[in-house]
Protein backbone atom coordinates (compact mmCIF):
# COMPACT_ATOMS: atom_id res chain seq x y z
CA UNK A 1 0.00 0.00 0.00
CA UNK A 2 2.70 2.73 0.74
CA UNK A 3 4.49 1.84 -2.21
CA UNK A 4 1.19 2.75 -4.14
CA UNK A 5 0.78 6.00 -2.17
CA UNK A 6 4.39 7.07 -2.34
CA UNK A 7 4.06 5.38 -6.56
CA UNK A 8 0.77 7.86 -6.59
CA UNK A 9 2.87 11.18 -5.24
CA UNK A 10 5.58 10.77 -7.06
CA UNK A 11 3.98 10.64 -10.17
CA UNK A 12 1.94 13.71 -9.02
CA UNK A 13 4.76 15.17 -8.30
CA UNK A 14 7.29 15.11 -11.14
CA UNK A 15 5.26 13.24 -13.54
CA UNK A 16 2.17 13.75 -16.26
CA UNK A 17 -1.13 12.82 -14.35
CA UNK A 18 -4.43 14.12 -14.75
CA UNK A 19 -6.75 13.94 -12.45
CA UNK A 20 -10.48 13.20 -12.41
CA UNK A 21 -12.62 11.22 -13.93
CA UNK A 22 -13.36 13.50 -17.15
CA UNK A 23 -10.27 13.68 -17.80
CA UNK A 24 -9.31 10.62 -17.65
CA UNK A 25 -11.72 9.29 -19.94
CA UNK A 26 -11.20 11.62 -22.56
CA UNK A 27 -7.23 10.22 -22.07
CA UNK A 28 -8.43 6.89 -22.27
CA UNK A 29 -11.14 7.56 -25.02
CA UNK A 30 -7.63 8.70 -27.14
CA UNK A 31 -5.94 6.21 -25.64
CA UNK A 32 -3.30 7.70 -24.23
CA UNK A 33 -2.14 7.27 -20.84
CA UNK A 34 0.22 4.44 -18.90
CA UNK A 35 -2.30 3.73 -15.89
CA UNK A 36 -5.55 4.72 -14.29
CA UNK A 37 -6.30 4.79 -11.06
CA UNK A 38 -9.82 4.60 -9.58
CA UNK A 39 -10.23 4.98 -5.75
CA UNK A 40 -12.59 2.03 -4.16
CA UNK A 41 -15.94 4.33 -3.38
CA UNK A 42 -15.58 5.84 -7.30
CA UNK A 43 -18.90 6.01 -8.43
CA UNK A 44 -20.15 2.25 -10.53
CA UNK A 45 -20.80 4.50 -13.84
CA UNK A 46 -17.35 5.84 -13.81
CA UNK A 47 -15.71 2.60 -12.90
CA UNK A 48 -17.59 1.37 -15.87
CA UNK A 49 -16.95 3.86 -17.84
CA UNK A 50 -12.85 3.81 -17.11
CA UNK A 51 -12.79 0.20 -17.18
CA UNK A 52 -14.70 -0.17 -20.61
CA UNK A 53 -12.69 2.40 -22.43
CA UNK A 54 -9.33 1.37 -20.69
CA UNK A 55 -9.69 -2.28 -22.14
CA UNK A 56 -10.37 -0.67 -25.66
CA UNK A 57 -7.38 1.03 -25.26
CA UNK A 58 -5.01 -1.73 -23.44
CA UNK A 59 -4.20 0.99 -20.41
CA UNK A 60 -4.48 -0.85 -16.77
CA UNK A 61 -6.48 -0.05 -14.35
CA UNK A 62 -5.76 -0.22 -10.51
CA UNK A 63 -8.51 0.01 -8.01
CA UNK A 64 -6.96 2.29 -5.43
CA UNK A 65 -7.19 0.43 -1.69
CA UNK A 66 -8.89 3.77 -0.23
CA UNK A 67 -11.36 6.17 -0.77
CA UNK A 68 -11.76 9.24 -3.43
CA UNK A 69 -10.58 11.67 0.09
CA UNK A 70 -7.69 9.10 0.49
CA UNK A 71 -6.60 9.59 -3.23
CA UNK A 72 -6.93 13.21 -3.09
CA UNK A 73 -4.82 13.48 -0.18
CA UNK A 74 -1.94 11.41 -1.72
CA UNK A 75 -2.21 13.47 -4.60
CA UNK A 76 -1.67 16.61 -2.25
CA UNK A 77 -4.91 17.59 -2.99
CA UNK A 78 -7.36 19.17 -1.19
CA UNK A 79 -10.51 17.92 -2.72
CA UNK A 80 -11.55 14.38 -3.63
CA UNK A 81 -9.74 12.54 -6.51
CA UNK A 82 -12.05 9.59 -8.23
CA UNK A 83 -10.12 9.19 -10.81
CA UNK A 84 -6.70 9.74 -12.16
CA UNK A 85 -4.48 8.69 -15.28
CA UNK A 86 -0.37 8.77 -15.18
CA UNK A 87 0.79 9.72 -18.83
CA UNK A 88 4.29 9.88 -17.75
CA UNK A 89 5.52 8.31 -14.26
CA UNK A 90 8.37 11.15 -14.15
CA UNK A 91 10.34 9.74 -11.08
CA UNK A 92 8.06 7.37 -9.68
CA UNK A 93 7.95 3.61 -9.94
CA UNK A 94 4.42 3.17 -10.14
CA UNK A 95 4.51 1.99 -13.65
CA UNK A 96 6.39 -1.15 -12.87
CA UNK A 97 4.98 -1.83 -9.20
CA UNK A 98 1.79 -2.15 -11.06
CA UNK A 99 3.07 -3.69 -13.97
Amino acid sequence: MMDIDRGIRVAVDTGDVALGSEKSIQYLKLGKGLLVVVASNAPQVILEDVEYYAKLSKIPVHVYDGSSVDLGSVCGKPFTVATLIINDPGDSTIIDVMG
